[in-house]
């Protein structure tokens, strides 16, 4: 079915604080609509507004026709326990709801309810719309496709975070919803998931709202972009693709500054003008009260009417100013400035294995010989599930080997962001984890660093595993600034951060002068980042 959403004067926000208003939109059958902006602009609270999840604090969003269906993919892949693969997809299709909806309908009908016909008709129609007929035979071979070796019983509460990630690409490829909101469908994803997921977009008949972090993502996709600019309070709506927008937004951005700044160069020519004139004034009635005496009546006149003459200039500029076109100073945007600090250098040995093997459940990697040295920098490229977390994981120490040995060199201080953003999911609030990484900094200094990264008061007494994925990535960089070390490990560093952290993440990795390990599937990041080496892994196997 063709469907249209529309929203019209959309406003939200967090308590007094404003995140958007008089949002307009327009989501067509084949549109895709790219969403920007910084993290806490707002973005998947706007999803979560077109989806119905959250009430609009003013305007409305209707879809038409009114018995379009509409689907809305969150960030983070739930993964509730009990609940299989099978049961995870009818559940994000939507295919499980219209399920419950058609056995409620059938139950009436069958009772004999009034308005039962209907009822059972319009169940009917949503569940065939969604797929529901022939989800089980599309699904086995979706996920054959997708997530090979994923048993379609198997609990999702066991998946690693990679086969989680192409669960979700194998729900999104079933789903049939007549419009679609996606919010952040790249995170985890490998090469090969992202360009299924661009096919996938690229071909779609039905309208999709996505927000992404993936740049390249966006410029292969998205046929509009809608950014929600926060610091300037605005929503700016760019038609054409991402690499237009970026030119169209530092073309705008640019003007509106050079505009603001003839302003205040005219404002502040007039008003020492002003200023000038009158202290002439001044001065000139001072030399006329002086020479009140003079006899001659002609001077007297002429000073009298040269005092005048100032007055008038001065009040005809000030009128001047007060004519003048007000334009607003460009707020400037939160940046974050980051550097990684860096720890004396390490042994010549960073990390060795030799004849390595470790294993996990059904999986094995290795044997693996591989030595790291100091100032090496390695991207760690390969599908999902292939090893990549493993390898890091047994270079570090951090799993058991099964054979072969290996080890750390002497002196090695590592910095390390994980996948998983392990370091602040506990109960504690930020600040107390936060500070428990770095005891001897006081508690001032503390704040002042997660505060450069975004993380502001509201934050940090929170719990620490309620942040979002986004809040937890910048606590982990933080901490990075915060110590030293020089073997910096970065597992998916750019999930979850929005486009200008992911920039100032690129320069400040490319000015870090110790080891680094590297694991990304982030294209651009991947072109940005000088790497001297580059290690495969592919089935558990390692080559160079």
């Amino acid at each position: 079915m063709s469907a249209t959403l529309v929203a019209r004067g959309l406003a939200a926000g967090h308590g007094a604080r404003v995140l958007f208003s008089d949002l307009d939109l327009v989501v067509a059958p084949g549109d895709v609509v790219g969403l920007v902006g910084v993290n806490g602009a707002g973005k998947s609270t706007l999803l979560r507004t077109l989806a119905g999840e959250l009430p609009a604090e003013s305007g409305s969003v209707t879809v038409s026709p009114p018995t379009a269906t509409l689907g809305y993919l969150p960030q983070e892949h739930e993964r509730r326990p009990g609940e299989t693969v099978r049961r995870a997809l009818a559940r994000r299709t939507g295919v499980a709801a219209a399920q419950v909806e058609l056995d409620a309908a059938t139950g009436a009908l069958a009772a004999g309810a009034d308005g039962a016909d209907d009822a059972y008709e319009e169940a009917l129609e949503r569940w065939l719309a969604l797929g529901g007929a022939d989800l089980d035979e599309r699904a086995e071979q979706v996920v054959g496709e997708v997530a090979p070796g994923v048993p379609l019983d198997a609990p999702t509460a066991g998946l690693s975070g990679g086969q989680a990630a192409r669960v979700g690409l194998a729900g999104l490829l079933l789903s049939r919803y007549d419009v679609l909101l996606l919010d952040e469908p790249t995170n985890d994803l490998d090469l090969a998931g992202l360009e299924q997921l661009e096919r996938f977009v690229s071909g779609a008949r039905s309208g999709i709202v996505v927000v992404s972090h993936d740049r390249e993502f966006l410029a292969r996709t998205v046929t509009r972009v809608v950014e929600l600019d926060l610091a300037q309070q605005l929503v700016r709506v760019h038609d054409g693709g991402y690499e237009a927008y970026l030119v169209e937004r530092e073309v705008a951005r640019r003007h509106a500054r050079e505009e603001y700044e003839e302003y205040a160069g005219t404002r502040a020519d007039l008003e020492a003008r002003a200023r000038m004139q009158r202290n002439w004034l001044a001065k000139g009635v001072r030399d006329a009260v002086k020479k009140q005496k003079d006899p001659d009546k002609f001077i007297k006149a002429h000073n009298r009417a040269t005092a005048e003459k100032q007055g008038a200039k001065a009040k005809q500029t000030e009128r001047r100013i007060e004519r003048l076109e007000v334009v607003e100073e460009p707020r400037k945007e939160w940046e974050l400035r980051m550097e990684i600090a860096a720890a004396p250098r390490a042994g010549a040995v960073v990390a060795t294995l030799a004849g390595a093997v470790a294993r996990r459940g059904d999986f094995t990697l290795g044997p693996v010989d591989l030595q790291v040295d100091w100032g090496d920098r390695v991207v760690i490229t390969g599908p999902n599930g292939s090893g990549k977390s493993t390898l890091l994981a047994a270079l570090l120490g951090r799993v058991p080997l099964d054979e072969g040995r290996g080890g750390l060199g002497p002196s090695v201080r590592i910095g390390e962001i994980d996948q998983a953003r392990g370091a602040f999911l506990g109960s504690e609030p930020l600040l107390e984890a936060f500070a428990a990484e770095v005891p001897d900094r006081p508690t001032a200094e503390v704040r002042t660093l997660l505060a450069k990264f975004g993380l502001t008061a509201e934050h940090v007494l929170r719990p620490a595993d309620t942040l979002s994925p986004g809040e937890r990535t910048r606590a982990g960089l933080a901490l990075l600034q915060a110590r030293g070390v020089n073997v910096l490990v970065l597992d998916e560093p750019t999930n979850h951060l929005d486009l200008p952290a992911i920039e100032q993440l690129e320069q400040a990795v490319s000015g870090y002068r110790g080891t680094l390990l590297l694991v990304t599937h982030d294209r651009r990041m991947l072109a940005a980042v000088d790497t001297t080496r580059r290690l495969t892994v592919e089935d558990g196997r390692v080559t160079e």
